[in-house]
């Protein structure tokens, strides 16, 4: 279906890049960006932040590339009791909710569409606007919860809410078919579903120009320290192994989280440290894309995953990839653009990273790069979005 206008859709997120996190819940605002070239997009977002001062609320306002967004922070410690601030919060969110969507309504005018991104709160507030205001909404879900292993954390009452939200949205979206497959094994349905993946920005990864003249075979991970997802200590364990057969390999480390102490003790007792891996801390976007460009090949040995924008935004820079055959990988990743191995298998990831020592230049980075233009970039994407908008909206019903 050809998009025939734009329309305003108001994007509803549960996470968002914003002054307590500046990158928590940005694959959203990538989509945001994505979507924004084809539609009006105004994003609504609100979180808990712990400010002093008598007002219970605070308000900012911003256009992060030229989209407005409106952020609302409301008090996390209210009276320092907490199973009385639990519910006082809950009700913080929806007041700033109502209050930012009148602010939409007199700046922005009426959307034609919500999007809701991660549910359940967003997903409340949208279902309320469609019976008050009757505004379509959809759901656009990347939270790993709904996976197995993580299944069980999700509560009677919870189930029971997503559910009857989910059914009523104008279309459920997921990033990958397996998470999709995954609530659908859990109840959450509904009448249109489809996939459309992570985006990345290719203006800020591309592949490096320079002909390699390092003797090193350079990996590179991005990730959050995070064990039961990440499982860096395999990589780390795996990694000794590896140096012992091939010296030149090196491993440099982004990120940050829970485990960072312990990883990186680890890596002292391996002989690792400082030696053959580095961890180089939290970085922006643009840092990391640079240090893409210096890299030979991507790697990220998880336990489980949804659809990580790391490796598409690796693929964009021209990296093979080695991952694991977890959620969505499998998806976007087949022998052209890596090797895929099981979750846990070390000796398997020993024998990717000896093979990817010595073919890594196998690999057309110019091949990559396209094959990700093609498919997650913000042209690629956003188009999605906007028909799934067109095919959504031109569906309701007409007004008498």
């Amino acid at each position: 279906m050809s998009v025939a206008k734009r329309r305003k859709v108001l994007f509803l997120p549960k996470w968002y890049p914003d002054r307590k996190q500046d990158q928590n819940g940005n694959f959203i605002q990538q989509h945001a960006q994505a979507v924004a070239q084809y539609a009006d997009v105004v994003v609504l977002f609100a979180n808990y932040d712990d400010f002093s001062g008598p007002n219970l609320i605070q308000f900012d306002f911003k256009k992060d590339n030229g989209i407005p967004t409106l952020y609302f922070y409301y008090k996390q410690r209210i009276t320092g009791i907490s199973f009385i601030d639990k519910p006082l919060k809950l009700l913080l969110y929806f007041a700033c909710m109502m209050r930012g969507y009148r602010l939409v309504l007199r700046l922005f005018g009426r959307p034609d569409l919500l999007h809701v991104h991660v549910l359940l709160r967003t997903g409340l507030f949208a279902w309320f606007k469609c019976l008050t205001d009757n505004l379509p909404y959809i759901i656009t879900e990347h939270w790993s919860l709904y996976l197995p292993q993580n299944a069980h954390r999700i509560s009677w009452l919870r189930r029971k809410l997503t559910a009857m939200i989910v059914k009523r949205a104008a279309a459920l979206h997921t990033v990958s078919g397996s998470l999709l497959q995954a609530m659908n094994r859990l109840g959450f349905r509904n009448k249109r579903t489809l996939v459309i993946p992570n985006v990345v920005a290719t203006d800020t990864f591309y592949p490096g120009n320079a002909t390699k003249t390092a003797s090193k075979t350079r990996f590179l991970h991005v990730a959050v320290f995070n064990e039961e997802a990440k499982n860096l200590s395999g990589l780390l364990r795996t990694f000794q192994q590896l140096t012992a057969l091939n010296p030149n390999a090196e491993l440099r480390i982004i990120g940050f989280g829970p485990a960072e102490e312990q990883l990186k003790k680890l890596a002292q007792e391996l002989g690792l440290l400082n030696q053959t891996v580095f961890f180089e801390g939290k970085k922006e976007p643009g840092e990391v894309a640079a240090y893409m460009r210096e890299s030979d090949a991507f790697v990220l040995f998880s336990n489980y995953e949804n659809l990580p924008c790391v490796l598409i935004e690796a693929l964009a820079s021209g990296l093979p990839v080695i991952a694991t055959r977890v959620g969505g990988i499998a998806e976007m990743i087949g022998p052209e653009q890596g090797i895929l191995i099981p979750p846990r298998d070390e000796k398997a990831l020993l024998e990717a990273l000896q093979f990817m020592c010595a073919h890594h230049q196998d690999f057309s980075k110019a091949a990559l790069r396209q094959y990700a233009v093609n498919k997650f970039s913000y042209q690629a994407v956003g188009w999605q979005f906007a028909d799934l908008y067109e095919t959504v909206l031109l569906s309701l019903p007409k007004p008498d």
